[in-house]
């Protein structure tokens, strides 16, 4: 279930942005978001995911694509195996490193503490680093530089 604090975000974001109406579904809770004139109308729901799989088609193709991949090749993901996903805490560009000439933030190998920055996420304008919340080595790289992420979108992946 979402956090308090991780709807708020979502529900100002949607707020500040031209979308009139959004859906999230995940881990059998949904949320559900209309503008309607000036003001928000937020419904979150505890229900099986699959009772509504052709509501957020594009987005839900999507996020099952990257799971899927590891399973069709078994021997790679049992040789990168990790104990953690960084994940997206926002919808908006991932960039690997804080200006296109710098190097990035961690790649494939690094070691990072909780509060190492891994990567940053733009969203309306505004610059927010991500830091790891975790120590150990980043074994995969999810995402690549300049690629659109949705809010709880793995990132990276760590080994403890």
């Amino acid at each position: 279930m979402l956090k308090v604090q991780e709807l708020r975000e979502i529900i100002e974001l949607i707020d500040q942005s031209s979308i009139t109406e959004f859906t999230y579904e995940a881990e059998g809770a949904t949320v559900s978001l209309k503008k309607a004139g000036n003001e928000n109308i937020a419904v979150v729901s505890e229900a099986t995911v699959q009772a509504k799989p052709v509501q957020a088609k594009p987005q839900v193709q999507v996020a099952e694509e990257q799971p899927v991949s590891p399973e069709v090749q078994p021997a790679a993901a049992k040789t990168a195996d990790y104990d953690h996903e960084i994940v997206s805490p926002m919808v908006g560009t991932f960039y690997a490193a804080s200006s296109p000439e710098s190097d990035p933030f961690v790649s494939k190998g690094s070691s990072v503490e909780a509060n190492t920055v891994v990567c940053i996420v733009e969203a309306m304008k505004l610059f927010n680093e991500i830091e790891a919340e975790v120590s150990g080595e980043i074994v995969e790289v999810l995402v690549e530089n300049g690629e659109l992420v949705e809010y709880g979108q793995p990132l990276f992946r760590v080994k403890k």
